[in-house]
Parts: structure tokens; C-alpha cells; sequence
């Protein structure tokens, strides 16, 4: 196994620390990210900081701005839509590949993650907002299981990275559709337990289409 050296560690933490920050709207949209202060605030140094900045900049996540620095990746209508609509072609191709060669291991780890995430889900319909997070992760966590089975690391991890450009716009929107997308979650294991593609895609779609709708009648991206 190869040798993970500290500074491997301290880069690869200070990245999750700020792409999480980004996500879920700590670092909010159009932020300027003073590279003086990010340095107190992850404990990193400049140069790590310019690193993680310039990899969440190939996400998307963070815009370069030449000799000026950078910024967190403003909002918008248009990439909202956008995003929306990768997400719906990688999520559609993946789903369809793993129905076909999903096996028994591949149902039981995503009837887990649905179990998770419709607890979850259960205890954000209470009202309970301070598992925000949590929710996200597990919504996160079931609809990778939906296509862990498609056989392919790079569509599972371009997928991962546009689910989470999509995410930020659930959470800057404060954007939660309660039973309705409870509702989609349980159809989406139905019908991958069933191998029912043509059910799952159309689901997926209303759930993806939805999410995009919610999040623009809350008023909080113009």
C-alpha cells in the first residue's frame, strides 16, 4: 500500500473541510475567499489553500479570478437548470447500467441507504432542521447505492460531483419537498428492486424536475 505523506492528509482535509462549507452554504454563493484568512480559519497553509482552491474551481465550485484570487461560484437560474439537467442524463445512464447488472449485494446496500434516508427524511418532516446535513448525506449516500452497480468509478465520481453542485442550490435555497420526495425515494427502490428502468427514469426525473422548481419558488436565487 502506498505511503500517504502529512501533507497528502492536511490537503486532502482542508479540501473537504472548505467543499462542505461551500455545499452547504457556510461559504456562501459570490464570497470573495481571502486566502490571509481561510489559512486561520482550516489552519492550512497558503500554498495547500491554492491547491484546494484551484481543484474545487474544476468542480465548479469556485471561481478563479486571475491576480485577484478566487470566489465562491455565484448562483444562478441557468446553472441551476443546467446542473439540474447533467445530473438527470449521468443519473439516467448510470441507473440504467446498474438495474442490469446489479445483484443481491447491490439491493441489500440500496434498500440500507433508503432505510437511512427515509429515517431521515421522518425527521425532517418533525420540523428538526438542525440534521440538515445528515439528511443531504444520506440522500447523497441512496442515490449513489441506485447506481453503484453501473461499472464504472469515473461515472460514479463525475455523477458525485454534479449531485453536489446540485445540492448547493437545495441548501442556499433552504429547499425541502417533505413527503413528495419521500414519496419518489420509496417508487426509486421499488422500481430498482423490480428492474422497472422506465419507471425509475420517470421518476427520477419528476424528482430531479421537482427539486429544481421548489428551490426557485423559495425566492432565494434572484
Amino acid at each position: 500500500m502506498p505511503q500517504v505523506s502529512a501533507d497528502e492528509t492536511i490537503a486532502e482535509n482542508s479540501y473537504r473541510k472548505i467543499r462542505a462549507d461551500i455545499i452547504f452554504g457556510r461559504l456562501p454563493p459570490g464570497q470573495r475567499l481571502k486566502l490571509d484568512k481561510l489559512k486561520s480559519a482550516y489552519d492550512t497553509s497558503i500554498s495547500t489553500l491554492r491547491e484546494v482552491l484551484n481543484r474545487l474551481s474544476a468542480e465548479g465550485l469556485v471561481v478563479a479570478e486571475g491576480q485577484k484570487g478566487f470566489q465562491v461560484s455565484p448562483v444562478s437560474v441557468a446553472d441551476l437548470r443546467e446542473t439540474a439537467g447533467l445530473r438527470l442524463l449521468l443519473e439516467t445512464h448510470a441507473l440504467e447500467q446498474s438495474f442490469l447488472h446489479g445483484d443481491v449485494e447491490w439491493e441489500a446496500s440500496l434498500a440500507s441507504a433508503h432505510y437511512k434516508l427515509a429515517r431521515m427524511e421522518q425527521v425532517m418532516a418533525s420540523g428538526e432542521t438542525s440534521k440538515t446535513e445528515d439528511w443531504k448525506r444520506y440522500d447523497w449516500e441512496f442515490h449513489q447505492a441506485l447506481i453503484a452497480a453501473c461499472g464504472s468509478k469515473l461515472l460514479m465520481e463525475t455523477h458525485s460531483v454534479i449531485f453536489d453542485r446540485y445540492l448547493r442550490y437545495q441548501m442556499v435555497a433552504l429547499s425541502y419537498r417533505g413527503d413528495v420526495a419521500a414519496k419518489e425515494h420509496r417508487q426509486l427502490l421499488d422500481a430498482a428492486l423490480m428492474r422497472d428502468a422506465k419507471t425509475a427514469i420517470s421518476v427520477l426525473e419528476i424528482h430531479i424536475q421537482g427539486g429544481v422548481e421548489h428551490a426557485l419558488a423559495r425566492g432565494k436565487l434572484t
